[in-house]
C-alpha cells in the first residue's frame, strides 16, 4: 500500500530545533518513499529512506532541470511557466551542460587547494574571534562569527572586493532565508546578478589572483561565468554560516559532546563529520523523472517530481546506529549533506576547513560559552528556506 503525505511539513518538532519535521519522520517509518501533492495538483513523491536518496542522486533517469519540476512543495505559483536555469548556474542543469560549468571549477576546489587556505581561514576567523572579545561578553554569533567569517573567505577567492561583502551577504540572505517576499527576493536577485556583471567585466580588464580570473582563459561567456559565479557565492557562504552558527547551538545543546569535544580536540574532523549528518542544513533537493522508472516497488511515472528529504535520510536507522543523537565519536559515516552523484558539492572540503579551524578556535577563545537567552527564544529560519538554520543566537561567557 502506497503511504500519502498529505502536505509538506513546515515546522520542526515543538523543542527539537534539531530533528526533521515529525511528519517526514513518521513517513519514512511507513515507507522510504510517500506520494505526495503539490500545492499546484501535480502528484510527486517524497523520497525519505536513506538508500533510495542516494541511489536517485546518482541516476541519471532523474533530471535536476530547473524547468521541468515543481520547485516549491508548499506555495503554489499557478500557472507560471518557469525557464530553463541561466547560462552557468549548472546545479539546476544535467550532461552535458552540467559538466562544462563544473569541469573547470575542479581543480579549484580540491582536497590540497583547500587545505593550502587553512593558514588564512585561521587569520580571519581569529580576527572575529578577537572583535567578539572586545565587543562581548554577548554578543550574537550569527552576526559577529557565522555569517563574516564564511563570507570573506568565498569573496576572496571569486576575488570580490572586501567592501562589497556585505552586500552579499544582505541580498543573499534575502533571496534563500525564506522571509523575504517574491518582490524583495526578485530585486535582491537582479542586483546580485548585475554586480556580477560588472565584476566579471573588471576582471576581464584587469585580471587578479583569484578563481574567477582563473576562467578567464576558458572558452566561458561572461554570462556564463556571472552564473557560475552566483552559484558559488551563495553556496559557499549561506550553507557554512548556518552550519556554523546552528552547530554552535546544537553542540551548546548537548553539553556532553560539547565537553568531550574540548576535551580532545583531535575529535574535531569527527565532529564536523557528525553536525553535517545531525542538521543536514541543505535539507531537500528536487529531481524530475525523464522516464518511467520502478522505484521501492512502486511506479514513478515520467514527469513526476521526487523530493529527496536529506535530512530525514540522514536520521535514517537502517543506515545510522541511534540517528536521533548527536555523537562526536560516531563511525558509521555516508551522509548525504553534501548531496551525492554528480552534484555532489563542489565546495564541500573549503567548507569542511572552515569548520575545522571555527569550531575549536571559538571553543577554545570562550571556554564558558553558553546561550544569552533561553533555547526556546533562539530565532530560526523557516522551514520553507532553502537552507535551515538561525536567524540569531545570542551568546555570552565569563569575561
Amino acid at each position: 500500500m502506497t503511504h500519502i503525505l498529505p502536505s509538506m511539513p513546515t515546522s520542526r518538532p515543538s523543542g527539537c530545533p534539531f530533528d526533521p519535521p515529525k511528519e517526514l519522520v513518521d513517513a519514512r517509518e511507513q515507507s522510504p518513499i510517500s506520494r505526495f501533492v503539490f500545492p499546484d495538483g501535480h502528484h510527486g513523491w517524497v523520497v525519505t529512506g536513506y538508500d533510495l536518496t542516494r541511489s536517485i542522486l546518482a541516476d541519471p533517469r532523474f533530471s535536476s532541470r530547473r524547468e521541468l519540476m515543481r520547485h516549491h512543495p508548499v506555495i503554489d505559483y499557478g500557472d507560471i511557466e518557469v525557464p530553463p536555469a541561466p547560462p552557468g548556474e549548472f546545479l539546476l542543469m544535467d550532461e552535458p551542460q552540467h559538466g562544462r560549468y563544473r569541469k573547470p571549477l575542479v581543480g579549484k576546489f580540491t582536497v590540497r587547494r583547500m587545505r593550502l587556505l587553512t593558514e588564512r581561514v585561521e587569520q580571519i576567523t581569529a580576527e572575529h574571534l578577537d572583535a567578539m572579545e572586545k565587543a562581548g561578553p554577548t554578543v550574537d554569533l550569527v552576526t559577529a562569527f557565522a555569517k563574516p567569517v564564511p563570507a570573506i573567505v568565498i569573496c576572496e577567492l571569486l576575488g570580490v572586493p572586501y567592501e562589497d561583502r556585505g552586500f552579499f551577504q544582505d541580498n543573499i540572505d534575502k533571496f534563500l532565508g525564506g522571509e523575504a517576499s517574491d518582490e524583495e527576493v526578485g530585486i535582491a536577485y537582479v542586483a546580485v546578478q548585475q554586480y556580477l556583471a560588472e565584476l566579471v567585466a573588471a576582471k576581464r580588464a584587469n585580471p587578479t589572483d583569484d578563481v574567477l580570473s582563473d576562467l578567464l582563459d576558458s572558452d566561458l561567456t561572461d554570462e556564463e561565468l556571472q552564473g557560475m559565479a552566483l552559484i558559488l557565492l551563495s553556496a559557499g557562504f549561506d550553507t557554512t554560516a548556518n552550519m556554523l552558527a546552528l552547530g554552535t547551538f546544537a553542540l551548546l545543546q548537548n553539553p556532553d559532546q560539547l565537553a568531550a569535544l574540548r576535551a580532545d580536540l583531535s575529535l574535531t574532523d569527527q565532529a564536523v563529520e557528525e553536525l553535517l549528518r545531525y542538521l543536514t542544513v541543505a535539507k531537500q533537493f528536487f529531481r524530475v523523472a525523464l522516464e518511467d522508472v520502478e522505484l521501492g516497488g512502486h511506479a514513478i511515472t515520467a514527469g513526476s517530481t521526487v523530493v529527496l528529504a536529506l535530512n530525514t535520510a540522514n536520521r535514517d536507522p537502517a543506515r545510522f546506529t541511534d540517528p536521533h543523537t548527536l555523537d562526536i565519536h560516531r563511525q558509521d559515516g555516508g551522509h548525504l549533506a553534501f548531496s551525492h552523484g554528480i552534484h555532489q558539492c563542489l565546495g564541500q572540503q573549503l567548507a569542511r576547513v572552515e569548520m575545522r579551524v571555527a569550531f575549536p578556535a571559538l571553543l577554545n577563545r570562550f571556554p564558558t560559552l553558553r546561550l544569552a537567552v533561553p533555547a526556546e527564544q533562539v530565532a530560526l529560519r523557516p522551514e520553507i528556506a532553502d537552507i535551515y538554520g538561525v536567524k540569531s543566537l545570542p551568546v555570552t561567557w565569563d569575561a
